[in-house]
């Protein structure tokens, strides 16, 4: 009789059933060692958290571990899938894939969002604490199965089935780079400036920025770091530069620059 049959057996009458059976649909196979997948999905927000050798346990450090071996498995996948295209490629690709919001996407995708466990009012917010547990389970995977294990998780579970690379490949992310190549362009003058730096409910830092082109007004943007807000900052200026020919006149007009809005 099939082991993966028996083992199933055994969990059917085991008192975390539904959590087993939970993991498996995620991850095609019954853990070893559940308390390791336990603390991947227990959010430090959490209530229900509890004390382990006098700290609080939470998934904050196989968040870390999960995040390093998904950097690898992902550079290793993108050097085999490009093999004539260059560090500055690879790096920007892998980027892309590893970044927050796709993160949060395959955790929701793979259906691990609502397996964690934090407070309900965090879960209302617009936060990272979804993809945040993917990499934590990420570390988990490690931890229970090893490497080879993890490395076939993250290609067919992730890679293969929730992901087109090509296309990914080619999509526009660095914002803040675009936003640049647009001002040297036409000469005119980036800078950005921290708005607000305050926490959220559960004490995670926020920052806001604004970036000014020309000393006008051309986006604002919120983020869990000064990098994400002004990457959020940059995509709203390039918006507007795409969208609003008025403002585009009025930022190229500072410089004495009449060029009509559609060369940019």
């Amino acid at each position: 009789m099939d082991k993966y049959f028996l083992k199933g057996l055994r969990f059917l009458f085991h008192p975390k059933k539904n959590t087993y059976f939970a993991l498996r649909k995620i991850l095609g196979f019954f853990p070893n060692n559940i308390s390791f997948y336990e603390e991947a999905l227990l959010h430090k927000s959490s209530s229900g958290k509890t004390i382990t050798q006098g700290c609080y346990k939470n998934n904050e450090r196989l968040e870390f571990l999960g995040d390093a071996i998904l950097n690898a498995v992902i550079a290793d996948i993108v050097f085999m899938k490009f093999k004539n295209r260059n560090e500055g490629f690879l790096t920007n690709t892998r980027s892309k894939i590893v970044k927050r919001e796709t993160m949060d996407k395959i955790s929701c995708e793979l259906g691990l969002n609502k397996l964690v466990v934090s407070s309900s009012k965090l879960l209302s917010q617009k936060n990272h604490v979804s993809g945040n547990a993917l990499e934590a389970f990420i570390g988990a995977i490690y931890l229970d199965q090893g490497y080879r294990k993890t490395y076939r998780f993250i290609r067919d579970k992730i890679i293969k089935r929730l992901i087109n690379i090509d296309a990914l490949a080619k999509k526009e992310v660095n914002f803040k780079s675009k936003l640049l190549e647009w001002s040297q362009k036409w000469k005119v003058e980036m800078d950005f400036k921290l708005l607000e730096n305050f926490t959220d409910n559960d004490h995670n830092p926020i920052f806001q920025s604004q970036v000014l082109l020309n000393g006008i007004l051309a986006g604002v943007g919120t983020g869990y770091s000064k990098k994400e807000s002004h990457q959020q900052a940059a995509r709203m200026a390039l918006k507007r530069i795409r969208s609003d020919k008025d403002f585009v006149t009025k930022v190229l007009e500072v410089n004495n620059l009449f060029i009509s809005p559609q060369e940019t």
